[in-house]
């Protein structure tokens, strides 16, 4: 299946930097990740290196330059401590290419909190950012995607800082999409100014008064598949959980689907005349084809893809982070956080 293709800014050209693939990050590394780079530069010409060990490991490579890394960080080593003693690990090597100009974005599917804490230490903060957030888009059934700012990398959060996710996710929508003014939202568990614990209250006093976004107000979690705003802004805690909670709902909706599809003769032959359809609210629906989440606020274009990222997901991992990094979100985001 081809992947998708964005609304956005498309670049002019190929830049001739590429993208840095951490080869051993991620459940099905090397393999799938291998597989995903290979496609994305033998398929769209995308310029990929790949960060891990030149041992052999990694299987065929085909064409794929190999940036050596020996060190592996795993899924539960703790993340800022491994950043700074695992210094030739794929990751760290991965964010290095891009500080050093190697490389113009790094993708990985690995321990979410190492690739975060690589990017930061080594591209460093964005001038005027509080803290740099996960940018996850959300599908709708509407088909107009929405980014839900900040999926998992603060836990416990200030208001102004909910205010910067939602000038980053403004100016990510914009870039990525090329939505003029993207609608922002404030997620609590009212539609009302006065709903939500004190985060949202104060939140909602900030926005509202007027910070360079187009706020329309609170969006509760049934909302966040209507497709109706286009960023949803939350403290990493509760963005996280609703992140999640949507994925493993959708996941069992199509689990249940698939059992009474097969049930009997009569339900297999209606799958027939259904599947069509479904299959497309289904793609539409998988977090595979956006490849991953956008780390904001950091020095350079890093992507984190889910732990369980196959080749297709790394395929379109590594085309955002080329569409990114050609059409200069960092720049974008940079000026966002200037002028607000």
């Amino acid at each position: 299946m081809a992947p998708t293709t964005t609304a956005g800014v498309a670049p002019s050209s190929v830049p001739s930097l590429p993208v840095a693939v951490d080869a051993m990050g991620g459940d099905h590394a090397p393999a799938e990740i291998v597989a995903g780079a290979r496609r994305a530069a033998e398929d769209l010409g995308i310029p990929v290196v790949l960060v891990g060990p030149t041992d052999g490991s990694l299987g065929d490579t085909g064409d794929v330059e190999v940036l050596a890394a020996s060190e592996v960080i795993a899924m539960n080593d703790d993340p800022a401590q491994s950043v700074r003693t695992k210094r030739d690990s794929t990751l760290v090597r991965a964010a290095e290419a891009v500080r050093d100009g190697r490389a113009s974005a790094m993708v990985s599917a690995g321990n979410t909190g190492a690739a975060m804490a690589s990017a930061l230490l080594r591209m460093g903060r964005l001038p005027g950012v509080a803290r740099p957030a996960i940018a996850a888009l959300i599908p709708a059934v509407s088909g107009r995607p929405a980014v839900l700012v900040d999926a998992g990398a603060n836990a416990d959060c200030h208001a102004e800082w909910l205010v910067q996710f939602a000038q980053m996710g403004s100016a990510f929508m914009t870039r990525r999409f090329g939505i003029l003014a993207p609608k922002v939202a404030l997620l609590s568990i009212g539609e009302e100014s006065t709903k939500g614990n004190q985060l949202a209250k104060e939140a909602h006093a900030l926005l509202a008064a007027g910070v360079g976004v187009d706020f329309v107000g609170n969006v509760e979690g049934r909302d966040l598949l209507d497709g109706n705003v286009d960023v949803i802004v939350t403290d990493g805690f509760t963005g996280n959980v609703a992140l999640k909670s949507l994925e493993g709902a959708l996941r069992a909706l199509f689990g249940v689907l698939g059992r009474v599809i097969s049930e009997s003769p009569e339900t297999r032959a209606a799958g027939d005349v259904l599947g069509p359809g479904l299959l497309v609210y289904a793609q539409r629906l998988d977090p595979e084809e956006t490849g991953g989440a956008m780390l904001l606020g950091v020095d350079g274009v890093c992507v984190i893809s889910h732990g369980s990222s196959s080749a297709r997901a790394i395929l379109n991992a590594v085309r955002v982070a080329h569409e990114a990094a050609s059409g200069d979100l960092v720049g974008s985001l940079r000026k966002a956080v200037a002028v607000a």
